[in-house]
């Protein structure tokens, strides 16, 4: 029987998780507002939170014995000695943990040293039901705050320990990523969309560095139609190391306010490339479902061409619509020539396959969707952008370089080129 997704937990991603959360336990606070506002099993919370949170309370209960670890130090007697399985029981179910090991030094060297919470649950079977209480109260009462310090005086970690190590809120996480520094990252793409929840709207931008390693530049609440936000965005990129002082690509949705606020803080040197996926669907919208097919071929086979060539091609397929579909062919014709700024710089077919479209973001997007696709009620426009940066965090740890990463040696050429010419004439600006 194949084993479910959250079973196949990465043992070293498991390892992270609890050390993390050993120091800053509240981190665990958004994953169970999910479950507080979703029908999502009780039972895959502790296989996945739980089991984050036991381990957290062992390590914590293993630095009362050995200190905290710091590599090529240790406190006393008593050394820390990797790691080894173990399982631990709540209530009817059994759960695998990863717990640490300890030594002792001296006399009776190489001598194994229990972990005092896990002999607890190992010794006491109703320790298990209790920690098992206190999940489900966290669950049930959104009273998340005291779950894990509750847990780790169940089984003897002190109090003054436990509020030395928890941070305060799930608010720092956020915080982290809003102040990241990029000075040193050499970014030379910046995709930038947008995602909603309910009628909140949130703007999201990653970059792209000359590895072809993408990062999590920032976001802000608001709509990327709104100038205001785009713009505030933008310069929060700027105080944060993402200067202006030289060319970038960007890839945007075909937001006018967004277009408007890259020349404003960036300068109208910066190659923009609107995503053309955006664009099908928006041309789409306006035509009966018996010409979709038609029209979308049309455009993606227009967009494999030159330049010239390929807004030649749109240019008609444009006049042939405006006879029965005005609305189609003005959405079609809006914005053409940044519809063609990879094809205008030379660049590969591979790497323009990748920076044609807000892909970038919206594969992200998707999984934060999949993340909260249960929630019934976004309480506040914070509660949103909280998760929203949550699941980035989470899924910046996988993700991969952009297809045709070894091509960009090319774009960045073609970028110092801007810094001298202005060597992409986007004919069509956008008031």
């Amino acid at each position: 029987m194949q084993r479910p997704a959250y079973q196949n937990t990465n043992k070293g991603d498991s390892r992270k998780i609890a050390e993390f959360l050993s120091k800053d336990g509240q981190l665990l606070l958004p994953f169970l507002e999910l479950i507080c506002n979703t029908e999502q099993a009780v039972d895959e919370l502790i296989d996945v939170a739980g089991k984050a949170a036991i381990e957290a309370v062992l390590l914590l209960s293993a630095e009362q014995l050995a200190g905290p670890k710091q590599p090529g130090k240790s406190h006393g007697v008593i050394t820390w000695h990797g790691r080894q399985q173990g399982v631990v029981s709540l209530s009817e179910r059994k759960l695998r943990i990863e717990k640490p090991r300890l030594r002792r030094k001296g006399r009776g060297a190489g001598k194994e040293v229990a972990i005092p919470a896990y002999e607890a649950l190992l010794m006491n079977s109703q320790l298990g039901c209790r920690i098992l209480s206190i999940l489900m109260k966290g669950v049930s009462t959104r009273n998340y705050g005291p779950i894990l310090p509750t847990m780790a005086e169940t089984v003897g970690v002190s109090k003054s320990q436990i509020s030395r190590q928890f941070a305060a809120a799930s608010e720092q996480q956020l915080k982290a990523l809003c102040e990241r520094r990029f000075d040193d990252t050499d970014i030379l793409v910046v995709y930038i969309d947008g995602i909603q929840f309910g009628d909140c709207h949130v703007i999201v931008a990653i970059g792209v560095d000359s590895d072809g390693s993408k990062h999590v530049l920032g976001l802000r609440e608001g709509s990327s139609e709104n100038s205001r936000v785009a713009t505030d965005l933008l310069n929060d990129l700027v105080e944060r190391g993402v200067q202006p002082d030289r060319p970038r690509l960007f890839v945007i949705d075909g937001s006018k306010a967004l277009r408007c606020a890259i020349d404003a803080v960036y300068g109208s040197k910066n190659a923009v490339q609107r995503c053309r996926n955006h664009k099908i669907r928006n041309v789409l919208s306006y035509l009966p479902e018996d010409q979709k097919d038609q029209a979308k071929c049309a455009m993606q086979a227009a967009f494999l061409l030159d330049a010239d060539k390929g807004i030649k091609k749109l240019k008609q397929l444009a006049k042939w619509l405006e006879q029965e579909y005005p609305s189609a062919a003005g959405s079609l014709l809006e914005g053409l020539d940044e519809m063609f700024t990879i094809n205008r710089l030379g660049l590969p077919k591979a790497l323009r396959r990748c920076l044609g479209s807000t892909n970038v973001i919206e594969s992200p997007n998707s999984g934060i969707r999949s993340r909260t696709r249960r929630v019934k009620h976004w309480r506040d426009h914070a509660m949103v952008v909280r998760w929203v940066a949550a699941s980035l965090l989470d899924m910046e740890q996988r993700f991969k370089r952009i297809m045709g990463y070894e091509q960009l040696w090319m774009l960045g050429a073609k970028l110092k080129d801007l810094a001298v010419t202005d060597t992409v004439d986007h004919t069509v600006k956008v008031a």
